[in-house]
């Protein structure tokens, strides 16, 4: 009812309403653009853009519908047809991953402390990870993100991607399955007789210019990871093989978007805004 109400005072032109909206889910966008293209700076342009769309297109959400079931399908939709970013190859696939992370030299990596050892290390494995999911189309990646991420039911991710529900369980274990038998035949996290391992490519990773220890993208703004803002908890009762799997990608921080006020001034002041709102 809070939520309901806010909206309404938000199409209304109440200011204060449209900035609680926009605080409420600006996390959960960039979080999300930051999972999809793998690139802070790319995140904040997409978070900025998508919540325009959502501001500008409040009038027509339909209060029979979750709030943010109706938001994710105007990031769909934007998702779907943006252009590619710079991790974004069209030639990108799990082939041609497993061969650069083959003929990535093994090197030990070593920090300047102990600390930021573990914090480089940490980078290295979240961009490895980002880059199996750009290995996903990206359908398939959107599908992985909300269905396996973060844990949507698939009644409301059918409702998102507008396909029925059955299509959606099916198009998600087509994306799991491509990337954990790739995890499963690679990741020394998963199967710990594959030779790959993160602390021995993580030097490799900075000379590629994957990971910069100056600039971390993953890890300066955390709030907390992605596990903890979820309301399901696993039952350890139904654990499945898939959970290891899974507890990899929820385990990774939860970001805070950067320059939250900022973004949100500039998209109040934003001219489609106030057209929009009489602002």
């Amino acid at each position: 009812m809070e939520e309901q109400i806010l909206i309404k005072k938000a199409v209304s032109g109440d200011r204060d309403a449209l900035d609680s909206l926009i605080k409420k889910y600006q996390n959960w966008v960039y979080n999300t653009a930051i999972i999809f293209v793998g690139d802070k700076d790319e995140a904040q342009d997409i978070t900025q853009e998508v919540l325009i769309k959502m501001i500008s297109n409040l009038g027509t959400f339909n209060e029979k519908s979750q709030f943010k079931t109706w938001l994710y399908r105007i990031i769909k939709n934007h998702f779907l047809n943006m252009k590619r970013g710079k991790y974004e190859q069209s030639t990108l696939n799990f082939e041609a991953f497993g061969k650069a992370l083959d003929s990535t030299p093994d090197e030990q990596f070593s920090g300047t402390s102990e600390a930021e050892e573990k914090l480089v290390l940490r980078e290295a494995k979240i961009s490895c990870m980002n880059g199996m999911l750009l290995c996903l189309d990206r359908e398939q990646r959107l599908i992985f993100l909300m269905g396996e991420i973060f844990e949507f039911a698939d009644i409301a991710g059918a409702e998102v991607m507008e396909i029925s529900r059955e299509n959606f369980r099916v198009k998600l274990h087509r994306a799991k399955k491509q990337l954990y038998t790739f995890m499963d035949g690679k990741c020394g996290l998963i199967n710990k007789s594959n030779p790959c391992r993160c602390a021995r490519k993580t030097s490799g990773f900075i000379k590629a210019g994957y990971v910069d220890p100056n600039t971390l993208q993953f890890q300066k703004d955390k709030i907390s990871s992605i596990r903890e803002q979820l309301s399901n908890k696993i039952d350890a009762l139904h654990h499945s093989i898939n959970q290891e799997y899974k507890a990899l990608f929820q385990n990774n921080p939860f970001l805070d978007s950067p320059e939250t006020s900022a973004t949100i001034k500039r998209l109040l002041d934003s001219t489609s805004v106030r057209e929009t709102f009489n602002l």
